[in-house]
């Protein structure tokens, strides 16, 4: 989501008169023609602009002079100059921001969750801010998590900022209760709420009263569920102008928001899931305006306006909350590595339909790299191919290999690789004489094939697939491969024939076997007699092009090119 900036204007009055803030203006330039003004009406003998810009990670605004002027400049240490100052809010309007509505649902989010709340009903109710002070510890608490990282970033003394914070929360609090008292919060039905938008549209505090009504309405809903059914009850009925229309569905749209970005909010309305891996595809699901089966009534009408791609802001709740799922230490799958995988890979295939306006491409990429650095840790991955045989071993690698993104994490997976491939076990598997001898050549094959399409780098690749080689040289050479097959064929039509079907049939790995191979071939397709000894073969009434563009196909599936065979074959 996009930071917040805005722009504080200071002035300095006196020769050695420190800083105050004088206004702060949400547009550069309007803060910089501001600061012109004040020195050019000699208002103040310095001025300065400070660009502010909220940090969505840490909850801390990043400060940025941009401009300065004065007729005596004051020198500070660069450090001091630009420090943040203590208090991110300064009027009791700021706590309805955006992102400072953010910062109390992470503060209070077991208070929310208990009472059933969104943040923007318990800054507008005053029966629930009564009952938060009433909690007193945890009120307070939440005060000081805020007032010690402030104070880690400025210097300003915690209890300063403490004392800041608790005459900034009580004005607002006091407001609310004065309001409610002065009736300001209609007790609006739902159908009511378009001509209540109308009368406000234009009002100064038109949001804060329209929200304050809105709260009061969702007081009596019974769990989350009818509080979106009666929230996208009243978001169907906004007015056609523009000005009313734009205040429903921007206070409907943050508090759906708030309500998919709560945990314990999330969970009821989505119901049940056997794993993390479900409750995911259940909310992509939902992401991508997908209908889920029995739904209640608020979790359907959400689906269908996701589908129509209105609630931008709920869209991009749960965008956020599915990232932040991903990349979080719980397993998807707990019982299954497999099952693990195979749902990763499903939820990547799904939520890629999604990335545009809500879902970041890149963030999504970065989530997944993060979860898949997680499966090839050894603890994971080591648990699932520990009691493994030799040659499985390699086939659960590459099935992680071909479910998991990143180039670091493949490269780190590469270093479970030789490991297996030279160990004892692995090459005493494939010279068990108990195995046929073409179905170990066959399984080697079949592996090799795996590795050179694998997504490891090419030299490891290289390296991987040439160990299988090697082991199936040795192998062919220990079962006397070639000698056995020349043994049981009678003639050079029959030898040629045999290899070119076992080379079809990915008998040979790819190196010195399939080459060796190829010699042979090409060996007995010159021998005297090849050529009519083929056709012999096929019957008088074959067809000759026939029969020769099958063998020129059976040449280029052993890796002959038809050329080469051309001129090999010996009539």
């Amino acid at each position: 989501m996009a930071s917040q900036i805005h722009y504080e204007v200071f002035r300095r009055v006196g020769a050695r008169g420190g800083w105050s803030l004088h206004d702060v203006r949400s547009a550069r330039d309007d803060a910089l023609t501001l600061a012109g003004e004040l020195m050019a009406g000699e208002k103040a003998t310095g001025v300065k602009v400070v660009k502010e810009t909220y940090n969505d990670e840490t909850g801390d605004y990043l400060s940025l002079k941009i401009f300065e002027d004065g007729h005596n400049q004051v020198k500070l240490a660069a450090a001091a100059e630009d420090a943040p100052h203590a208090l991110p809010c300064f009027r009791p309007e700021d706590l309805y921001s955006y992102h400072a509505r953010c910062t109390i649902a992470r503060l209070l989010s077991d208070f929310l969750a208990r009472c059933k709340i969104t943040v923007t009903e318990l800054i507008h109710r005053a029966d629930m801010l009564e009952k938060l002070e009433a909690t007193g510890t945890l009120y307070q608490h939440a005060i000081q998590k805020v007032a010690v990282a402030q104070a880690a970033a400025t210097g300003t003394p915690v209890q300063q900022i403490i004392k800041n914070l608790n005459e900034l929360a009580t004005k607002a609090i006091n407001r609310v209760y004065r309001d409610q008292r002065s009736g300001l919060f209609a007790d609006t039905r739902p159908e009511a709420f378009a001509a209540l938008a109308v009368k406000l549209a234009g009002h100064p505090d038109g949001a804060y009263l329209f929200n304050g009504a809105l709260a009061r309405s969702l007081a009596g809903a019974e769990g989350w569920d009818d509080k979106v059914a009666r929230l996208l009850a009243i978001m169907e009925q906004a007015p056609a102008e523009d000005g009313p229309r734009a205040l429903i569905l921007s206070s409907i749209d943050a508090v759906v928001a708030e309500i998919l970005s709560g945990s314990a909010a999330l969970a009821d309305l989505m119901g049940p899931s056997e794993n993390l891996g479900a409750a995911l595809a259940r909310l992509v699901a939902l992401f991508l305006g997908e209908a889920p089966d029995h739904a209640k009534n608020g979790l359907a009408a959400l689906t269908r306006h996701f589908e129509g791609d209105s609630l931008p802001e709920a869209r991009t709740a749960i965008a956020g909350r599915l990232i932040a799922e991903l990349k979080s230490n719980r397993r998807l799958c707990p019982q299954s590595m497999v099952d693990e995988l195979k749902t990763l890979r499903t939820l990547a295939n799904k939520m890629v339909l999604g990335v545009g306006r809500y879902l970041s491409h890149d963030d999504l990429v970065a989530a997944f790299t993060l979860r898949s650095r997680k499966l090839v840790a050894q603890e994971a991955l080591g648990q699932y191919i520990a009691e493994a045989a030799a040659d499985e071993k390699i086939d659960r690698i590459l099935f992680v290999e071909e479910n998991i993104i990143g180039a670091e994490n493949k490269r780190q997976l590469s270093t479970y690789m030789m490991p297996v491939l030279n160990a004892a076990s692995f090459e005493s598997h494939f010279h068990n004489p108990k195995l046929p001898l073409l179905a170990r050549l066959q399984r080697l094959a079949q592996l090799q094939t795996r590795m050179r399409r694998s997504g490891f780098v090419d030299v490891s690749r290289a390296e991987f697939a040439g160990r299988l080689d090697r082991l199936a040289v040795a192998v062919a050479a220990r079962g006397r491969l070639f000698e056995m097959l020349e043994a049981r064929a009678p003639g050079p039509v029959e030898n040629a024939v045999t290899l070119l079907k076992l080379a079809a049939g990915g008998m040979f790995t790819e190196g010195a076997l399939a080459d060796e191979a190829r010699a042979k071939i090409l060996f007995h397709l010159g021998q005297p007699g090849f050529l009519a000894g083929y056709m012999a073969q096929a019957g008088a009434s074959a067809d000759r092009e026939k029969i020769m563009a099958e063998l020129m196909d059976m040449l280029g599936k052993a890796g002959i090119p038809a050329e080469t065979g051309l001129k090999s074959i010996a009539a």
